[in-house]
């Protein structure tokens, strides 16, 4: 009886309050102590006062020959006094069952009705009961104690092809294009087919930093001196110079005493909210309702309490900070910006929150380092501009914005151009993590090489803030065009422009045509990621974009929306508005970087390629030696002079090699 009584309550513990209410602590104390009932547990003897498993242990019992025990006399449940004869164990009255169905959300049960508790706890297991008095079989009864079926196995091919089947009838079904940057030749791309080029206009490779040349020929160096892999875990074999002058590098550039670097900032993350939450005791965390899945997941995998904020609503979020005691552990997560729609989180007036009600702060800068302040450490340093710029490396802005962020994260695989995550803070912080976090112990350490050309990419755009700038202008003046056409652009102040579409067909369809009429690579961004009705085209402007592809990509805009009908932005005011496009009474955004930061008001702004010498940005040569002298000690001198002597126009696409030729070598295509 025991035996099976803990068997059927693991079939029911995911719908039982009390089991997911109740410490496993507590739960496993309460299975291994006998009662005062021969042969069962506590935990049994409790599952019999249950009126949704009392029934159906009762109705086990009796299959098995293994009369139980009533746990008191049936009343309130008509159902319950019914079956009260025949063996079901119940103590539930009238008023307690009514209390357990309104906290279920299950509709009052009627006076001579029967409880859907106890009903769909005796269906569960009442298969085949005997009747009272019947023999049992005692094989039959072995053979399902020894779970021997004669039923066919689960048809899991079956069940993998109903959720894709999901999948392509909601049009969220997601495809993956073959597209492959070209590092001489950025932002162009080809496709599966070599010759077929592309201009990209989604990366998040924001600064073209994938193929700098002081990055680069760091990258060559690393490779020859130390090799490809970094051979193990940070603990075994992967903790090398490289890594730790990464982490000074990263701790210099937000000035905090500390940084760890991650094999991404997915689990940068996951893994820091979920230690830290999951030690500090009692812990609330208060979780903007746009956060990434990363933030998501580390939360959920932490196990404390969540509290979740409308996105960007400051009212909201002291209202919920309010709630709960100052002595109360808290920690609030939310980005700089926000990936998919480009809004900024109001990071000082939360910092101000934190301050008032005892909270730690938890910043995301993903989508912001590199992009802005003065030395591209993201939105929390551009925000005190002036002072940041003029304080001298690494050392503390007292009372400034990112001075006050407890927690920063950042990702290596944007702005930086290459792979990898970390997260910076106090010693004593990052040294728990480090000591404590799964995803940092037990992962692969980040190889040698990506970790030195991470290092040289944060030094030069550091010391070079031309790129920021100028991918600031690309995306001004693209907003200004885009707004002629009428085309609806979801309004924000960050970098990132977001094209409404509003139906994931449609915004697939129209993906698939700027990529293969127009030779244009803008991804279409559906749900989850957005929420249903919100579907887009993500648009990331570079510094190497020019006009000729800024012209050419808005007027593909121009036909592909009138070819598929897709809504313009006078449409969305008509319909009301939908994701901030033509609300009533919306405000203009302003952008982040002034004029006076871009260089417009003393003439200092960088100009688009098409106005320089051969239509190419030099490479900044005090950014590059800056960069290059970093890791002088582990690498020796560049060799950058001789490895780029001849560099390959950006803009000037490759000579199309003839088909003939191609199949002479043996390189051309089976349908060529």
């Amino acid at each position: 009886m025991d035996r099976l009584t803990t068997r059927s309550l693991s079939k029911l513990r995911s719908s039982c309050p009390y089991l997911l209410r109740t410490p496993t602590s507590t739960l496993r104390s309460l299975s291994t102590t006998a009662s005062a009932q021969a042969g069962l547990t506590r935990l049994a003897v409790t599952a019999q006062k249950c009126p949704v498993m009392g029934p159906a242990l009762a109705v086990r019992a009796a299959q098995i020959g293994h009369p139980a025990k009533s746990a008191g006399p049936s009343k309130g449940c008509p159902f319950h006094a019914a079956q009260g004869k025949r063996g079901y164990a119940s103590v539930a009255g009238r008023a307690e069952v009514d209390e357990i169905h309104k906290k279920a959300g299950v509709a009052a049960v009627p006076a001579q009705g029967i409880c859907p508790h106890a009903a769909a706890g005796a269906r569960a297991a009442a298969v085949d009961t005997p009747a009272p008095g019947t023999p049992v079989d005692s094989k039959a009864a072995s053979a399902e104690q020894t779970h021997e079926h004669d039923g066919k196995a689960y048809d899991y091919e079956a069940f993998y092809r109903s959720q894709l089947e999901r999948k392509h009838k909601d049009s969220s079904y997601r495809y993956f294009n073959n597209i492959n940057r070209l590092a001489k030749q950025f932002p162009v791309a080809h496709t599966e087919n070599t010759q077929e080029k592309v201009d990209v206009w989604c990366s998040n490779d924001y600064l073209g930093m994938g193929r700098n040349e002081v990055l680069l020929d760091t990258m060559h160096r690393t490779l020859d001196r130390y090799g490809s892999g970094a051979g193990g875990t940070r603990n075994i074999a992967g903790n090398g110079a490289l890594h730790l002058s990464l982490e000074a590098e990263l701790a210099r550039l937000h000035r905090k005493p500390a940084a760890l670097v991650f094999s991404s900032c997915y689990v940068a993350n996951d893994a820091t909210l979920a230690t830290l939450a999951s030690k500090l005791p009692g812990c609330v965390i208060f979780s903007d309702a746009l956060n990434h899945a990363s933030m998501i997941e580390g939360i959920k995998h932490s196990g404390a309490k969540k509290v979740i904020w409308k996105h960007n609503d400051l009212a909201d979020l002291e209202a919920k900070l309010a709630a709960v005691p100052k002595e109360t552990p808290k920690i609030i997560a939310f980005e700089s910006i926000y990936s998919m729609c480009g809004s900024v989180g109001p990071i000082k007036e939360i910092c101000d929150l934190a301050d008032k009600y005892g909270a730690i702060t938890f910043n995301d800068e993903v989508h912001a380092v590199g992009m802005y302040g003065p030395h591209g450490a993201g939105v929390a340093e551009h925000l005190d501009f002036e002072a940041n710029a003029k304080a001298p490396d690494g050392e503390r802005v007292p009372g400034s914005v990112m001075d006050r962020i407890d927690i920063i994260t950042g990702t290596l695989g944007k702005a930086w151009g290459t792979v990898g995550g970390y997260i910076a803070g106090s010693h004593d912080f990052i040294d728990t993590i480090r000591s404590y976090a799964p995803g940092f112990i037990f992962t692969t350490s980040l190889p040698p090489a990506t970790v030195a050309g991470s290092q040289a990419s944060i030094a030069y755009q550091s010391a070079h803030i031309a790129d920021r700038q100028l991918q600031q202008l690309n995306t001004r003046a693209l907003r200004s065009e885009l707004a002629k056409r009428d085309i609806p652009v979801v309004p924000g102040p960050s970098h990132i422009v977001p094209i409404l579409v509003g139906d994931a067909a449609l915004a697939k369809a129209a993906s698939d045509r700027l990529l293969r009429k127009y030779n244009i690579y803008v991804q279409s961004i559906n749900y989850p990621t957005v929420p249903v009705g919100e579907e887009r085209l993500r648009i990331t402007p570079t510094p190497g974009h020019s006009k000729a592809q800024m012209t050419h990509l808005i007027n593909s805009l121009e036909e592909v929306f009138n070819d598929l009908s897709i809504p313009r932005e006078s449409e969305w005011v008509r319909r009301g508005g939908r994701a901030g496009v033509g609300m009533p009474g919306a405000q203009k955004v302003n952008s982040i970087w002034t004029d006076e930061q871009l260089g417009l008001l003393d003439g200092t702004a960088p100009k688009m390629l098409d106005e320089l010498p051969k239509g190419r940005a030099k490479i900044d040569e005090r950014a590059a030696q800056i960069a290059e002298k970093r890791l002088e000690h582990l690498l020796g001198p560049s060799t950058r002079a001789i490895r780029f002597a001849n560099p390959v126009e950006e803009h000037v696409r490759a000579p199309e090699v003839p088909v003939e030729i191609l199949n002479e070598a043996g390189l051309g295509s089976a349908t060529a």
